[in-house]
């Protein structure tokens, strides 16, 4: 069974989220796309706790959570979408 994904970082902008993990995956998403933190300041957004060994984002001030892997899932089918709108 495949190692989880864990954060090693994570940075914010003004419109996107940036998240690594420890095995250097990279994938970034629009904040848009995150009802619960797209109208968060920078520094609500770096308000965050890692949970289970960094297999989780929590935003206690935001009431949002993510998977680290959840995130790269979404990633994945995002791209396959745009794939099959572009063919």
């Amino acid at each position: 069974m495949p190692e989880p994904l864990r954060v090693k970082n994570l940075s914010f902008s003004q419109e996107f989220i940036v998240l690594e993990t420890e095995d250097e995956k990279k994938a970034s998403m629009p904040l848009e796309w995150f009802p619960k933190l797209r109208g968060a300041t920078i520094k609500e957004l770096e308000n965050y706790e890692l949970w289970s060994d960094g297999e989780w984002i929590h935003w206690e001030e935001l009431g949002e959570d993510l998977s680290v892997e959840g995130f790269f899932s979404f990633d994945v089918a995002k791209r396959k979408i745009k794939e099959t709108i572009v063919a």
